[in-house]
């Protein structure tokens, strides 16, 4: 049955591919052809999350470089830093006018003005494929260092579909949101995310399939 799944989401993202010549289609579509939740739920939540970020960018674009929201079946995680407790009331309050929304994870942690400016060139640097492992203030490790190095982990690791996991690292504290095909892969992602080098602490919003 994966092998399958595996075949189906090559074709499609080949076929993709081929219609627009770019390999990221490929990718993507694979990923969300192999990830444990249906079609109709990947729709709604890319619904949700265009709600979420047209909402934030109506009302700032530059807070996309200081927020992200993740949304798996309609259960919402948003993370980041603000600067101002009062803009992220009206964030939230924004993101939660949505009532396709079963659930909501809010993880914004309030900085100073300066390290915010500091963590947004930290988040272009990473973007632009320049972004180094240390950085700030003590040199501690860079959080979207840590995200790509979560990442690639979980891609790498046997009996984890990497599909399923969104994880975001704010300040070297690591919010992971999906789910998890049984106990012991939860068990296992969480380990490898809890071993990644600069993980302060792990906060988890993972549910496990039923039945499983």
């Amino acid at each position: 049955m994966i092998f399958f799944r595996f075949q189906l989401a090559l074709l499609l993202g080949v076929s993709l591919a081929l219609i627009s010549g770019c390999t990221t289609v490929l990718q993507e579509t694979a990923g969300r052809v192999l990830q444990d939740r249906s079609a109709e739920d990947q729709k709604v939540d890319a619904k949700i999350h265009g709600g979420i970020v047209e909402g934030i960018t109506g009302k700032d674009k530059k807070l996309l470089l200081d927020l992200s929201a993740d949304v798996w079946e309609q259960r919402v995680m948003i993370t980041g830093v603000l600067d101002d407790p009062e803009v992220r009331r009206e964030v939230l309050q924004l993101a939660r006018q949505d009532d396709r929304i079963r659930e909501m994870y809010e993880h914004i942690q309030i900085v100073s003005t300066e390290e915010k400016e500091a963590r947004r060139q930290q988040r272009e640097a990473a973007e632009s494929g320049e972004g180094e492992e240390k950085s700030g203030a003590g040199q501690a490790v860079n959080d979207f260092w840590i995200e790509t190095k979560i990442k690639a982990q979980l891609l790498a690791t046997k009996n984890v579909t990497s599909v399923n996991y969104f994880s975001r690292s704010v300040r070297n504290q690591v919010y992971v949101i999906g789910k998890a095909a049984s106990a012991e892969e939860k068990d296992r992602v969480l380990k490898i995310i809890r071993e990644t080098k600069g993980v302060k602490g792990v906060t988890e919003h993972i549910q496990v399939a039923a039945g499983a």
